[in-house]
């Protein structure tokens, strides 16, 4: 099922009385999520852009530095080293439950699947013989569908100078095959995706609509019932174990999931990217923000 721009005006326009005023009007600081006494740590700043954040099933998380062209491994005993030199330009990663680790490699316009041992399998090259407009974040749910947003942001490294596409849409690759499906067409540049750990909601920003919705996930893999969730929009994003949701831009803005803003982390940054949660027991937040990456002790503990 497509959800059309006719069909999400008419959500953002039922739901938006009540969960947009929450959003706005509740700007309190929740310090049950925070350690006490924690503030964003520098771990480091030698990068040009810093994105994707994504963690093994031991906790160690990796990150790309998309103008450099490497995929970065930050460990739990707090050893940084290059994962991944010539990295297809990744953006938006994360890992399936086979500890691949799935990367919108928007060099080419691609996605794909790296292995542990760095073998590199391309799951989508284009569609339809026109290249997609460039894969930004990706989610992959419990049973291996995989969940993406395709923006178009003109790059540096392409020939092209507009897309092979008029929409900018959401995908979902479902598990075995080749063929990426579309979910949504309605927003004016989806950027962030991310889902629930019983895979039954995904929520997905609009960055330029300066939203963020919440869906149904259904049992064919298909999007329903799509409500606005925050009135903010998001580079990327991550859930925590409470069902708070991490939205990114300026700093770290968390919202429960009602839609009700409960904190803001401030990051001293030009633009915070991305976030996750990392370490053994998934209770530190990984922040990737422009040029340097950070880290913040926290009582709740991710999902990913």
């Amino acid at each position: 099922m497509i959800i059309t721009s006719k069909k999400l005006a008419l959500l953002a326009l039922w739901y938006g009385c009540s969960l947009t005023g929450n959003a706005q009007n509740n700007r309190s600081s929740d310090t049950s999520i925070i350690a006490d006494g924690a503030a964003p740590r520098l771990i480091s700043r030698q990068f040009s852009f810093t994105e994707g954040p994504a963690t093994d099933s031991k906790g160690n998380i990796y990150f790309t530095d998309q103008p450099n062209n490497k995929i970065w491994k930050y460990s739990i005993d707090g050893n940084l080293s290059v994962f991944l030199d010539s990295a297809g330009r990744s953006n938006g990663m994360y890992f399936d439950r086979k500890g691949n680790l799935i990367s919108c490699a928007d060099e080419q316009n691609q996605l794909w699947s790296i292995d542990r041992n760095k073998k590199i399998t391309v799951l989508i090259n284009d569609l339809n013989g026109q290249k997609l407009n460039g894969p930004n974040d990706v989610w992959v749910s419990p049973g291996g569908n995989i969940y993406f947003t395709d923006p178009y942001y003109q790059r540096s490294w392409w020939t092209r100078t507009k897309p092979d596409m008029e929409a900018e849409k959401v995908y979902v690759l479902m598990r075995g095959s080749k063929n990426p499906q579309p979910l949504i067409d309605s927003m004016k540049r989806p950027n962030g995706i991310v889902g629930t750990l019983d895979g039954k909601q995904l929520y997905v920003s609009d960055l330029n609509g300066n939203k963020t919705y919440r869906y149904t996930i259904n049992k064919d893999g298909s999007l329903s019932d799509g409500q606005l969730f925050a009135n903010i929009g998001s580079d990327g994003m991550t859930i925590d174990n409470k069902g708070n949701v991490y939205l990114t831009g300026n700093g770290v803005t968390v919202f429960n999931n009602q839609g009700q803003q409960i904190a803001h982390i401030n990051i001293p940054e030009k633009w915070t990217a991305n976030v996750a949660f990392y370490g053994k027991q998934r209770n530190k937040l990984f922040i990737t923000a422009s040029e340097a990456i950070y880290e913040l002790d926290m009582k709740v503990k991710g999902v990913e």
